[in-house]
């Protein structure tokens, strides 16, 4: 019995060589591995103070998009001497955060009138492409998002489009690309829906000079909708419906590289009223009324509230209903992050965002739910 046990010793011993060896490989294999979870994305737009951006877990993001700045003819500047100084103190928190990169963006859903007219212009592209690179290099800020809301199809409204838009937004991101080498990073948010795709963008030729885009998986079902759905779902299910893995299976099919595809997340919901109580609300007739901030969900859905909990299993999303008011509301929240940040892993996306930071709780939100599903 005892020669039994030492024979087995032997079969665990390894020369002092062979450890060195095997310790190196493991710290290899271990290092390889956390590398691999900490280059998923978990990206916050914000707007606002330094202040109160200050406040939210800064350490479980790796983005900062701050958002929005201003277009001056064709130059990038400040909107005013309180936002350069926000601009420097959110560069100035990488010094405690060093995983964090600080971009800015332009544009927004209503922020961009000027960019057909102006990006269609050869010179407009090399100037605004010259003076986002000079202002990079002055403030510290590590590079851009575009959100051209929306190239070659109709935006916001009355906000000029044309069938040229798409050409131009390749032409302005090759320039961009070549004035900010790759000392910068360069990303677009992107309209996740169906029409956006097949004509606001030439994947195949502005993939290669970003280094990821934001597809803007929420308002899948916007504020001028007069039937109720899921505005920010992970799957679709309904003829027509538009969802987070329609359109990265869209680009995937498309070969557009999964690591550079980031799905959106949202910090609201989103609440229809005078939503008959069919279906518990869900795809029916009714009026946007507001809009309610994830830190505000506690009190606005809360025991009292009248509304009531409703997981969609097939869309992977939440919803309330308050039948005796008739209101109904579409929402991220920690379950649907959850099922969110699995996706992202199964598919080897680059990882999430969301809009935005301000929205979320201080502590406990839905930017802890992203880091815990995505450092595994």
């Amino acid at each position: 019995m005892k020669e039994q046990a030492i024979s087995s010793l032997k079969i665990f011993y390894l020369p002092p060589m062979k450890k060195s060896l095997l310790f190196f490989f493991l710290l290899f294999f271990f290092s390889l591995s956390a590398q691999y979870k900490a280059s998923y994305k978990i990206i916050a737009y914000a707007t606002g103070n330094a202040a109160t951006i200050k406040q939210y877990p800064l350490d479980k993001l790796t983005h900062i998009i701050y958002s929005f700045l201003k277009v001056q003819n064709d130059t990038l500047t400040f909107r005013d001497s309180t936002q350069e100084n926000t601009v420097r103190q959110l560069v100035a928190l990488k010094q405690m955060h060093p995983q964090l990169k600080v971009m800015v963006s332009i544009g927004g859903w209503s922020g961009c009138s000027f960019c057909s007219d102006l990006f269609a212009d050869t010179v407009h592209r090399q100037n605004f492409a010259r003076t986002t690179a000079a202002l990079f290099k002055q403030y510290g800020i590590d590079g851009l998002d575009l959100d051209w809301e929306y190239p070659a199809i109709e935006g916001y409204p009355g906000h000029k489009f044309d069938s040229t838009d798409k050409n131009n937004f390749t032409q302005l991101i090759k320039a961009l690309r070549q004035e900010l080498g790759n000392d910068y990073l360069l990303s677009f948010a992107a309209g996740s829906f169906e029409r956006y795709l097949e004509r606001s963008v030439d994947w195949d030729a502005v993939m290669p000079f970003v280094d990821f885009v934001n597809l803007m998986s929420y308002d899948l079902v916007g504020g001028y909708a007069t039937v109720t759905g899921h505005h920010t779902p992970l799957q679709d299910y309904v003829p027509g419906q538009e969802s987070a893995a329609k359109a990265v299976n869209w680009l995937l099919d498309k070969k557009t590289p999964a690591n550079k595809l980031i799905i959106g997340a949202a910090m609201y919901a989103r609440v229809w009223e005078n939503v008959p109580d069919t279906n518990h609300g869900l795809y029916q007739p009714g009026k946007f009324k507001q809009g309610v901030a994830f830190f505000d969900f506690t009190n606005y859905f809360s025991d009292t509230s009248g509304y009531k909990y409703y997981w969609d299993k097939k869309a992977k999303a939440p919803y309330q209903y308050n039948e005796a008011r008739q209101l109904f509301a579409t929402f991220d929240d920690n379950r649907s992050i959850k099922e969110k940040t699995k996706f992202i892993r199964k598919k080897k996306l680059g990882g999430i965002m969301f809009w935005e930071l301000a929205q979320d709780l201080k502590e406990n939100g839905l930017v802890e739910e992203m880091n815990k599903g995505l450092r595994k």
